[in-house]
């Protein structure tokens, strides 16, 4: 999906269309034990980092539903069940926030791909009335709509980018602990290099995800609301007509809302979702499968492919976001996935960073 065109299914990442191995998954719902690596931090944190000890796990998520109009259930890209090894690493506690990415932006001058405008060689087919800055925003419907077009809620805003997450009427001032949002992924590597880390694979995010759990729904437990308390930023109420509120958070929360995982990680489910270095393809996990031992540091597949939308550049995004619900996406399931064309922010869409030992 390119940002000027914005064909909506890169960005709220369904499968509508998947291949027939993903129907049939033999033996995939079996998730044996994390097993991590010596718990010991290697000296130090850095800043807003956590240590993220590594081990061997069970990756994805038990897939019984298309990852549409089905939920609550994991994606069927989220199969078959696998195990890797992840080699122990630093990971921001939080998702990157407004004012550390004001600071990226202040020391480097950096302009992010919203901020820029499209030009005629990279859409020559475009209108060019359709060639202006901006980024793709969710608004709610003023009535209650099928949930089979997603156009009704996402549209292509001129003047959305990060410092108006919204649109040009929209800003940060106050919104200084927010995830930043409307970040494309050259912005979120540009920002990673910047600070002396990277992006995460999907593997790294999922085992820090996990908290060191295994086979747990969500990055806490089984139980959505263990005694009646929320543990993510989510939606309630009818989608996509009206938030409920119930969790105290219309829209993005700021970060650290909610408790953190075992390992000290907050919202990795929910708020918003975050990239992962990783090329996204449905059959990835299949192809790890069929190795016939456990992958270590899978560092994703060498080219991208969505046989949604062959022609698109997509990597991968993981954790949800305050938009998932039990009525059309509940990405708050771990172990599931996303995915998103590498040009295309929206605003519900962050990232966070990670660093090795030796890096």
């Amino acid at each position: 999906m390119s940002r000027i065109i914005f064909t909506l299914i890169a960005v709220v990442s369904f499968s509508a269309a998947l291949p027939q191995w993903l129907d049939a998954q033999e033996g995939s719902s079996a998730f044996a034990p994390t097993v991590s690596n010596k718990p010991n931090a290697p000296g130090k944190a850095p800043q807003g980092m956590v240590w993220i000890p590594g081990g061997e796990f069970s990756m994805g998520a038990s897939t019984n539903g298309h990852g549409m109009n089905e939920m609550p259930m994991a994606s069927n890209d989220a199969g078959p069940i696998h195990r890797v090894r992840v080699d122990g690493f630093w990971m921001d506690a939080t998702a990157v926030t407004n004012d550390q990415f004001e600071k990226f932006v202040k020391a480097t001058g950096y302009i992010t791909i919203a901020e820029r405008t499209p030009t005629k060689e990279e859409f020559p087919t475009a209108p060019a009335e359709n060639l202006v800055a901006g980024s793709v925003v969710f608004a709610p419907t003023d009535h209650e709509v099928a949930l089979t077009d997603h156009y009704q809620w996402w549209s292509y805003v001129k003047g959305a980018n990060w410092r108006h997450p919204l649109g040009p009427q929209s800003d940060i001032k106050g919104r200084e602990k927010y995830p930043v949002v409307q970040i494309a992924y050259p912005d979120a590597e540009a920002y990673a290099k910047w600070a002396g880390k990277r992006l995460p694979t999907e593997a790294e995010f999922e085992f820090a995800a996990r908290g060191g759990l295994s086979g747990k729904t969500y990055v806490w437990g089984d139980e959505f609301r263990p005694g009646g308390k929320w543990m993510a930023n989510t939606w309630q109420g009818k989608f996509p007509v009206k938030d409920a509120v119930e969790d105290g958070y219309a829209g993005i929360a700021p970060v650290k809302s909610f408790s953190p995982n075992g390992y000290g990680l907050y919202d990795m489910a929910g708020n918003v979702w975050e990239w992962c270095s990783d090329w996204y393809r449905p059959d990835y996990y299949k192809i790890l499968v069929d190795k016939g031992s456990a992958a270590n540091n899978p560092q994703g597949p060498d080219s991208p492919f969505d046989p949604a939308e062959p022609n698109e550049k997509k990597r991968v995004h993981r954790g949800g976001s305050f938009l998932c619900n039990d009525q059309y996406c509940s990405r708050y399931i771990v172990g599931t996935r996303g995915k998103g064309e590498v040009n295309t922010g929206t605003n519900h869409l962050g990232f966070r960073c990670v660093k090795l030992v030796s890096e």
